[in-house]
């Protein structure tokens, strides 16, 4: 029978809430920066600044171009472009780190489409305690989120759920590497679209005024989200059961709505905070029902 997960080593914890502390502040990092540069814009710099030099140290991974650039195509300009326009002024920073967690289920979704996996009753429960959350925030688009800025954010969650499947493709490979080249896929349709709707004169006005602060946060995206984030992540999925370390990923939109209270002061009305427990349940049932199972089976204890 299956070995129930272990605890991590406390250094090795210390690092896996790091990496959700990182990720989960993006989201006001994030706001912050688009009060001075246009959304896509800023997505493209941040995938550029995520490209170079990185490219130029790191070797590209052992997977066809055809899955680096689809999952490059769907993480940039899907999953970054639509959230980056959505946060701009419709949805606030807690609630935009907590819809886009839906990637989880649209990956399940996904995965049965085009790969035949099979859904689980503890599954389609899951599913179910997060569309609930996700049907509390739609009654309630006014202020912090609007219709458009919740469909964004869907949005933005199918994208990512895309290049879930996408990296699945790839096989076990260097996920730093993974990602840092299939940033040479995301740059050149972000800054095609930042074009076609921004402008250019929009777009230079942006990079041209951007203080040391915006570029702190741009770096803060590229480097700390994706080079620190994803090699520290893969590092210790590589030397840990998955079962000990895919739990803290409960932590980011947690840290997300925490920081943008205290940052932008987002106030955390009682429908906000029955949608986040139905949406948290639902992916933690997801994510934490395999694991009790094991756990309580008599070989378990």
């Amino acid at each position: 029978m299956s070995a129930p997960a272990k605890a991590l080593p406390p250094l090795h914890l210390a690092l896996a809430v790091a990496v959700m502390v990182v990720w989960g502040t993006n989201f006001v990092i994030i706001r912050a920066a688009l009060a001075h540069m246009p959304p896509l814009t800023l997505a493209a710099l941040r995938f550029s600044l995520a490209l170079v030099p990185a490219i130029f140290f790191i070797r590209r991974p052992a997977v066809p171009w055809r899955v680096l650039g689809t999952y490059g195509g769907l993480i940039g300009a899907g999953q970054f472009g639509m959230l980056f326009l959505a946060m701009r002024h419709d949805i606030s920073p807690g609630l935009a780190s907590l819809v886009i967690q839906t990637q989880v289920f649209f990956t399940l979704g996904l995965a049965v489409l085009f790969e035949k996996e099979h859904v689980r009753s503890y599954q389609l429960a899951a599913l179910a305690l997060a569309a609930g959350g996700l049907a509390v925030i739609l009654l309630n688009t006014h202020g912090d989120v609007t219709p458009l800025g919740l469909g964004l954010t869907l949005l933005a969650a199918l994208s990512w759920a895309g290049g879930n499947i996408a990296s699945r493709r790839a096989g076990s490979v260097n996920m730093l590497a993974f990602v840092v080249w299939a940033s040479l896929f995301s740059v050149p349709p972000l800054i095609a679209l930042a074009l076609i709707f921004e402008g250019w004169p929009a777009m230079r006005a942006g990079v041209t005024g951007a203080d040391w602060t915006v570029w702190a946060n741009i770096a803060w995206q590229a480097w700390g989200n994706t080079l620190f984030g994803y090699g520290a992540w893969a590092w210790l999925l590589s030397r840990h059961p998955a079962g000990s370390v895919a739990p803290m990923a409960l932590l980011v939109p947690v840290v997300g709505l925490a920081t943008a209270a205290i940052v932008f002061h987002e106030a955390m009305q009682p429908w906000k905070l029955i949608a986040a427990g139905l949406v948290l349940g639902g992916l933690a049932l997801n994510l934490l029902w395999p694991r009790l199972v094991v756990l309580l089976e008599p070989d378990g204890f």
